[in-house]
């Protein structure tokens, strides 16, 4: 009885070789953990299904498909559609326009009646939270090539719009690119301020290969989520405040967002890092916890908490007039 092929595998490989042109044999090999005399047969098996499959040998040899080749339509599972779908209503909230609403579409009229019909019923009764402002989706154009960049190393040149309307030119070094409540970001070494900076994705207006295209390496270990979540944080208030929480970290981390605040575990408790614009709000926030807790920095807070203690008090003394 003839030895049974490992579809799943040699499909694998067909992706590995749309995905990264002249890839080795070794590298295939290790991907799809067996061994490069398999990764021949492989690719010979492909040959055979009329996918015409080239292999340049030598030391920087490797595999590679005709630019002209094309894969027949893209198909999709039931359960793999509904889940490009959440993708799409998710990354867009508020009415999906544009190529979003394209794409849904064309899935929308391929899927089964029964599954398509369901998908109707999430978009009919999908709801989203409250925004402090309307989310723009991004140019995903733009968007997928500051990814192509940050993983080649490459510099470019963006015009972007702050948020006070104001556009400029910079080159950037972008270190990786973070979906963050709701927004796309890129991080990097920007050439104006000459130091790591974080842009929304959705105000770069215009993408372009830098005049000197070499990257600067980003620092080691640097990570890019962290760096979104600190410097949107910095930029969240005007007060640095540091508190130590009396509780778990698993009872803080129930009531508190993790892009509200960094916490910390210490011999002590829970320490909360955040900013605040007011220190009122920060102060009615804090007692809504609903645990104890010691203020260590600002001592502005320690005034606006005896504030709204006394404001409590008052409120509790008052009688119902008749």
């Amino acid at each position: 009885m003839p030895k049974e092929r490992p579809t799943t595998r040699v499909l694998a490989m067909l992706e590995l070789l749309q995905d990264r042109p002249g890839i080795s044999g070794r590298d295939l090999a290790q991907r799809l953990g067996v061994d490069e005399r398999t990764v021949r047969r492989y690719a010979a098996h492909l040959t055979d299904l009329g996918i015409p499959v080239t292999a340049d040998r030598g030391r920087y040899g490797g595999y590679w498909l005709p630019p002209a080749f094309r894969l027949p339509p893209l198909t999709l599972t039931d359960g793999e559609a509904g889940a490009v779908i959440l993708g799409l209503l998710a990354g867009c909230p508020g009415r999906p326009e544009g190529p979003t609403q394209s794409a849904l579409a064309k899935i929308s009229r391929v899927l089964p009646a029964a599954v398509a019909d369901r998908v109707a019923a999430l978009r009919d009764t999908l709801a989203y939270g409250a925004h402090p402002e309307p989310v723009s989706a991004p140019d995903s154009r733009i968007a997928l090539r500051l990814a192509a960049a940050a993983r080649d190393r490459h510099r470019v040149s963006i015009t972007y719009r702050s948020w006070r309307g104001e556009t400029s030119d910079r080159d950037l070094d972008p270190y990786g690119l973070v979906f963050h409540s709701g927004r796309w970001y890129v991080t990097g070494l920007d050439s104006r301020s000459a130091a790591i900076r974080v842009f929304r994705i959705d105000r770069i207006h215009a993408l372009q290969p830098a005049a000197d295209p070499q990257a600067a390496a980003p620092p080691p270990g640097f990570d890019p989520a962290a760096q979104v979540t600190a410097s949107l944080g910095e930029v969240a208030g005007r007060h640095q405040v540091r508190v130590l929480l009396h509780t778990t970290l698993e009872q803080a981390a129930r009531l508190i967002p993790p892009a509200a605040a960094t916490l910390v575990q210490t011999a002590e408790g829970i320490m909360l890092d955040t900013r605040a614009e007011r220190l009122d709000t920060m102060a009615g926030y804090l007692a809504g916890l609903g645990c104890p807790f010691t203020v260590h920095h600002p001592a502005e807070l320690r005034d606006a908490l005896a504030r709204l203690s006394d404001r409590l008090a008052s409120y509790a003394t008052r009688t119902r007039e008749i």
